[in-house]
């Protein structure tokens, strides 16, 4: 199939294009690279340098004739979501409202959205399912749901099929420490050149870390299942920053010291997924525990010599 990924020069998209490719579909990638970075691009891949909401995305749309458009690309950052919210706006609703436009045109056959938990806010229960009431308690939450409903709204008026993914905490290679979910890359930053790391509130606040790797599969499965649903991608399970550390600490075999500050008051004390609704119709489930999959993830920045 003609494969769309937006977003392919970051960590998750970069991911993502690669598992495409080894499995032999035609892929293309659209980034800006404001985030994204040429090393992450596969070199099967065609790429095109630009941004989602250029207008002229269109005509990419209409030479490359995609089958299935994988929508990755976003403004990640809570924290400059907060601190410009028309920035974050543009980017993740005009954005993916410029993509389903194009997709729309084209008779794209199917879009699959990357969302976040961010999404629901600060959680009335735990683990906290598909159904979960909607409260974001940051603009980069409110502009990925608002983009949700967009995504949902096209598939009711123009027949697009859509699924979309909310991911918990995703780690791994080519994560940056800037972003949603990047405490495990900017630790690792950190015990890699032996500096104390800090840690917002007592260090009891958890969350929902899934590598990488099991995201690309949940995206890939979405492929052929899961048409015009949402789910869940996480583990189903939590950890505190406290017991992250330590793990990463012993893997990297470092005695790293933690500096503690205020919580900030958009962090989000606990959070984690239950995911019964990805293992019964996406046909998927997460393969890495905690342990392997940061073992994974520093081994590959330990023989890069980052």
């Amino acid at each position: 199939m003609k494969i769309l990924v937006t977003g392919g020069a970051g960590f998750i998209g970069s991911n993502l294009a690669d598992k495409l490719i080894s499995s032999c579909h035609d892929v293309v990638v659209i980034d800006n690279l404001s985030t994204g970075k040429v090393e992450n691009l596969n070199s099967k891949a065609k790429f095109y340098k630009i941004d989602i909401c250029n207008k002229d995305i269109v005509e990419i749309f209409e030479k490359e004739k995609f089958d299935i458009v994988y929508h990755v690309a976003a403004q990640i950052d809570i924290q400059k979501s907060i601190q410009d919210p028309i920035n974050d706006a543009m980017i993740n609703v005009m954005g993916t409202i410029n993509i389903l436009e194009a997709c729309r045109k084209n008779n794209v056959k199917k879009i699959i959205y990357s969302s976040t938990a961010a999404v629901y806010g600060n959680p009335n229960y735990l683990g906290i399912d598909e159904d979960h009431y909607k409260q974001p308690i940051s603009f980069y939450g409110s502009s990925k749901l608002s983009s949700e409903y967009y995504i949902s709204t096209y598939s009711k008026l123009y027949n697009l099929d859509y699924t979309i993914l909310r991911y918990s905490n995703v780690y791994g290679i080519r994560q940056d420490k800037n972003g949603e979910g990047g405490v495990i890359s900017i630790f690792l930053d950190k015990m890699m050149d032996s500096e104390d790391v800090t840690i917002f509130g007592d260090g009891s606040a958890t969350r929902d870390y899934i590598y990488v790797e099991d995201v690309v599969d949940a995206n890939i499965s979405s492929i052929e299942y899961g048409s015009g649903e949402i789910f869940n991608i996480g583990t189903g399970k939590y950890t505190s920053v406290l017991k992250l550390f330590n793990i990463m600490a012993d893997i990297c075999n470092k005695d790293i010291g933690m500096i503690f500050e205020n919580e900030r008051l958009e962090d989000i004390k606990d959070s984690y997924f239950e995911i019964d609704k990805s293992l019964n119709i996406l046909n998927w489930k997460p393969k890495f525990c905690l342990e392997n999959g940061l073992k994974k993830t520093i081994d590959y920045y330990e023989s890069k010599g980052i």
